[in-house]
Order: structure tokens, then sequence, then C-alpha cells
């Protein structure tokens, strides 16, 4: 019978999917517990000395790569970041050839951004000995942004349990929003998705979310308007609506549809943020927003995965290598490599 202890425990941090609602609350309350430390004159702790964090990021970002750098150094780990224009791979070496080397370097943890949906999950059968993190998989999930967005709620009056959080935009390109869905069916709180029918997933309400095409109707009994960059980077046609003039008339928040929410509707955007497109900066920058209190929990929550990822992890069972599988394959079939 395992212990309460053991059931927190996880090697690798993929998704919200993967995580148990004990396991996401105890991340939240770990996060919770080192926002302290980030307000402190000298915001430095012991917890990770020893270890090393390998930041390895193949899709431009300012928040979540600066926040597990942070996250790292202040827990005293050795981090070290690695961009796409610097690593192997701009000179023709494979991704998992660039994460075997890595790996052979002995870190305890790589963070990985990447565009292809289950890159970690790829990568972690052939690196059994070093934690990995998803830090965004092409439109598949981005965990600690959900936890970062928990940890922000947590800390308002009302919690997270029982609101209304109404997701706004490019639905179908966002990991953000598929992560909100499956956190949403283990913690209780109850998701309202607005975008063009362009934007829209397929099959979206196999998840138990509301679905509007029309913002303002969706607004009223918001907890939360969350409003979701549009990803044009990811966009494969130019016909998903028809200019950004008409999408911010149809689905921009402004004051005049936030005067449409309760009194204690908040506003949350995981950044970065186009002004003037899904959010007006009268909206950003006013007393309703939370953007900012986001990006102070993204530090927090990362330092809680690292913590979790590096304190007391079990020694992971012995794998054997893909160079012996390979060979093993191949004798199988009577060939030689």
């Amino acid at each position: 019978m395992s212990t309460p202890h053991q059931q927190m425990f996880f090697q690798h941090l993929f998704g919200i999917g993967q995580l148990s609602k004990e396991q996401i609350e105890h991340l939240v309350s770990m996060g919770e517990s080192f926002i302290e430390l980030s307000r402190r004159p000298i915001k430095k702790a012991p917890t990770l000395r020893g270890k090393t964090v390998i930041n390895l990021f193949f899709e431009n970002s300012t928040r979540t790569r600066t926040s597990f750098e942070i996250a790292g150094k202040r827990l005293s780990a050795d981090v070290i970041n690695i961009s796409a224009s610097t690593s192997a791979t701009s000179k023709g070496e494979t991704l998992l050839d660039t994460a075997e080397t890595l790996a052979a370097m002995q870190p305890h943890v790589l963070v990985i951004r990447h565009s292809i949906a289950g890159t970690c999950e790829f990568l972690a059968d052939f690196l059994p000995h070093t934690s990995i993190v998803n830090a965004g998989d092409g439109a598949h999930e981005h965990p600690t942004q959900i936890l970062t967005d928990l940890l922000t709620l947590k800390t308002q009056a009302s919690g997270y349990e029982g609101i209304t959080m109404t997701i706004v935009g490019d639905i179908a390109h966002s990991r953000v929003a598929r992560s909100h869905l499956l956190a949403a069916q283990k913690l209780g709180y109850k998701v309202r998705v607005v975008a063009p029918k362009t934007l829209l997933p397929s099959q979206v309400e196999q998840y138990g979310c509301e679905v509007f095409h029309n913002f303002d109707e969706a607004i009223p009994g918001s907890d939360v308007l969350y409003m979701l960059r549009v990803q044009t980077e990811r966009l494969t046609d130019n016909c998903s609506f028809p200019s950004i003039r008409e999408y911010h008339e149809a689905y921009g928040l402004n004051r005049k549809r936030l005067a449409l929410a309760g009194d204690n509707c908040v506003v949350m955007h995981p950044g970065p943020m186009n002004r003037g497109v899904e959010i007006s900066s009268d909206v950003a920058d006013s007393a309703r927003s939370r953007i900012l209190d986001q990006v102070e929990h993204g530090v927090a929550v990362r330092m809680a995965v690292l913590t979790a990822l590096c304190g007391t992890a079990p020694e992971p069972e012995k794998r054997t290598p893909r160079r012996e599988k390979a060979e093993a394959a191949m004798q199988a079939q009577g060939k030689l490599l």
C-alpha cells in the first residue's frame, strides 16, 4: 500500500492530465509557500544545491524560460539555458541526440519547450535518469502555466473551487486552454470556451465545457475572463477570421465587456499579450487584472515543480539504451548491424 508521500511523487511532468487532484493541490500549495521566499530581500534557499537544471527551448519564450531560470537559481541549483539557435540541432543533429548528449552530462531536470506535441514523452523513454518537465509542447499541454493560474486564483478570496472560468480566443491551438479543461475536470471548476468556429477544436464539448460563439453572451456569471493570444504562427491559413480589427470587435476584452461581468470577476492572460487584439490596455492595466500576479506566481510554482522532481525521487528503473535495443531487434531478425 502506497504512502501519501509516494502518491505525491512523479518522475516527470508531462501534463495536467497525468496528475491526480491531490498532486495538483500539493504543487499549488508548495508554490504558495515559495511566494514569501521570492519577496525577501535575499531571494535564496539551499533546497536544490548541487542539482543541475537545463532549460532546452526550441520555441521563443520570455515568461516561461525566465521563470524556470529564476526558480532554479533561487533554490541554488545550477541552471543552464539552451535555445534552438545555439544548440547542435541547428547544425543538423537530431533532437534525440541532443537530449542524450545533455543527459550524458547527468543533469537532474531537463525543461523542454517544443513545437511538436508529445516531445517530452518521447524523450523520457531514452533518458531514464533525468526528470523531464513539459514547458509547452505544440498545442498539447502547458502544465506549469495552469498550476500558476490555480495559485493565482487560490490567493483570491473565492479560490478556484466552484468558479466559472471563461476562456476566450484561439482555443484550437492553445495548450493552456486544453490543460485548463483537464484541470477543471479534476478540481471541479467550470469552463466556458468562446471562439469563432474556425478557432475551436472539434468535439471540444467532450471536456464538459460550455461552448459559445458570442462573447457577450458568455460573460455574465463569469468569475474569470481568461484571454488567449491568437497564435498566428500556428494558423495554417488566413481564413480563421476576417481581420484583426473585426476579431477585436467580436472577441476582444474592453471595459464595456468587463462591465457585463460581476464586480469580483478578474482578468487573466498567459502572455504575451497583443494589446488592442484580444485585450485592451485599459483592461490589461486595470485593478481587475491578475496578469502580473500570474507572472510572479509562475516563479513560485516552478520552484515547487523543481523541488518535487529533485527532492526525494527514487532511483529510476534501469532501462536498456536505445542502441542496445536497436541491436537486439536487429539480431532477433537475423541481421547484423
